[in-house]
Formats: C-alpha cells, sequence, structure tokens
C-alpha cells in the first residue's frame, strides 16, 4: 500500500474540505505516518475516516475531529501540551510539529511503551509519553497552554483544568450516545476563569476514565 499517497488522500478529502484551514495543522497531518501509530494488521485502514481501536480498548480519533480540534486549540510554537488518553501518540506527534514541548500520559502501560518507540524512531525529540490516570493529567509538566483529550467525555475533572494555564484552551468531544452525536467543546482560561463554547457535531468512542459518576438515588 502507498501509505503517503493514502496520508496525501486523507489530508485532501477529509481535513481540508472540513474547515481546517490552519497551514501548521494540515502540514503535521501531511508529516507524521498515521499507519505507524496502529496496530500492523489495521494498517490498511489507518487513513479511514473513522476512530480506529490501537489496543486495549483506546481509540484514535477520526482524522476530521482531531485536525478541527487542534486547530481550535490554536498550538503556537512556545506552547507547552498535554495529550490526554495519547494512546500510542499519534496526537502527541502531531502536536510536536507545532508546539515546544508536548507530554502524553495514558493509563495503559502497553500503549505508553509502544508509543514511546515511535517517538525515537520518528526522531521527535520534544515529546515524551507517561503512565497514570487519565483525570490526573500530568502536574510535574504544568501549566498547559494547550490540553487536548482524545476521546469523548461525560464531564471533565478539575485537575485537567486547575493545570491549564492562563490563556490555555482545551479541546474535547463532549457526551454522544449510539444515537446521536457528542459535541466538540473549546473550554479557554482567562483570568481565572474557563469559558465554554461549542463548536461543531461529532461522535467518538466515549472515554472510561471521563464517566460521569452515578449520583445517590433514594
Amino acid at each position: 500500500m502507498d501509505y503517503a499517497l493514502a496520508r496525501l488522500n486523507m489530508v485532501e478529502s477529509q481535513i481540508r474540505t472540513n474547515k481546517v484551514t490552519d497551514p501548521e495543522v494540515v502540514g503535521a497531518f501531511e508529516s507524521v505516518p498515521r499507519e505507524l501509530f496502529v496496530p500492523k494488521g489495521k494498517r490498511g485502514i489507518a487513513y479511514a475516516d473513522e476512530a480506529l481501536e490501537i489496543g486495549s480498548g483506546r481509540y484514535m480519533l477520526e482524522p476530521m475531529v482531531l485536525a478541527r480540534l487542534l486547530q481550535a486549540a490554536m498550538p503556537g510554537p512556545s506552547d507547552v501540551a498535554l495529550d490526554v488518553a495519547c494512546g500510542t501518540g499519534y496526537a502527541t506527534a502531531l502536536l510536536s510539529r507545532m508546539v515546544s514541548t508536548v507530554v502524553g500520559v495514558d493509563d495503559i502501560d502497553q500503549l505508553v511503551e509502544q508509543g514511546n518507540g515511535l517517538l525515537s524512531g520518528l526522531e521527535i525529540d520534544n515529546a515524551a509519553l507517561v503512565a497514570g490516570p487519565l483525570a490526573a493529567g500530568y502536574q510535574k509538566q504544568a501549566p498547559y497552554n494547550v490540553i487536548l483529550v482524545n476521546g469523548a467525555v461525560e464531564e471533565l475533572p478539575d485537575d485537567l483544568f486547575a493545570q491549564l494555564a492562563d490563556g490555555g484552551r482545551l479541546v474535547t468531544v463532549e457526551g454522544g450516545t449510539p444515537v446521536g452525536p457528542g459535541l466538540a467543546v473549546l473550554y479557554e482560561k482567562l483570568a481565572g476563569r474557563v469559558g465554554r463554547r461549542i463548536l461543531f457535531d461529532a461522535g467518538t468512542p466515549m472515554l472510561a476514565g471521563f464517566r460521569r459518576q452515578p449520583g445517590f438515588v433514594f
């Protein structure tokens, strides 16, 4: 399979046609070999317009959804970024092309180990993956200018907002059911307060670590 051609087709048919115009975002998708970050048996569909399971229930976001989230997050060359539920590190690799430093965190040790090997093989030296609870983020490198949560959530923990720098942006997908899409959203912290803006409809698999805790019922 010609992966370079498949990558070009993904950019031209899934990303550019869906309101992604930021040249840095487009350039990152053009340069990072997505097929390396999926299981070998799924490399033939690595550039499909769908969420791909990469192991242990972790999914890689659809290219269009991920591209639009990254564009909304406005990563800059001096920014520090956090990639939550990073899996094997595809989005981490994309962010490494756009920011000064990026940390990916995942609670699946095998994926973290595999991802660090991939980043090393691609000679990406401004990114690293660490193992830990998703909802805890990664306090050691905080504060972050950009936080990407790689999957759908029912609610976001306070720890992630606490690790967001003033002026920082957090992007994710909220909600969604088998019969209806969720919403891609942007949070921005200004003067200690966090605002929320809806970006577009988006459906992607739910992250187990971000489900809403059931309330007490009499």
